[in-house]
């Protein structure tokens, strides 16, 4: 009887694939090396995308900046939850990373007509897990 050495051909390719990749699926991403090492708020933002005017006690009609300082390399995805009192969701965006060391990512939220008084917080993650928490008070 005689094999076919096409499909033993075609097994052995596999193999030598499976582990020269790693045995990683070919489309994942690569692990991110960044982590979020501080959050602050405040009403302006400098050049470099650090706060201007650090705070927790915004008034009624600002525009509330965030900045999430980073370190590392890689690449990852930032998400910005922002919730009033109980957790009523104001706002949430995400944004996409590659730094290559230190790093500030922005975010920001307006309300034109004002935002009512209380108590606010912001979530950050990063690639889906726990990056950091600020609280603030619109007075």
């Amino acid at each position: 009887m005689r094999i076919s050495t096409i499909p033993l051909l075609a097994v052995c390719l596999a193999a030598i694939l499976a582990v020269a990749c790693g045995g990683k699926d070919a489309g994942a991403p690569p692990a991110s090396g960044v982590s979020v090492t501080s959050i602050d708020v405040g009403r302006s933002l400098t050049a470099d995308r650090a706060i201007g005017d650090v705070t927790d006690s915004f008034r009624p009609g600002d525009t509330i900046y965030a900045s999430i300082k980073t370190e590392g390399a890689g690449t990852a995805t930032l998400k910005a939850s922002w919730t009033y009192g109980d957790g009523q969701k104001v706002d949430e965006s995400s944004q996409t990373i590659a730094p290559t060391g230190p790093a500030r990512t922005e975010f920001h939220v307006s309300k034109p007509d004002g935002w009512p008084a209380g108590r606010y917080r912001l979530d950050v993650t990063l690639n889906g897990n726990p990056g950091g928490t600020k609280q603030f008070d619109v007075k």
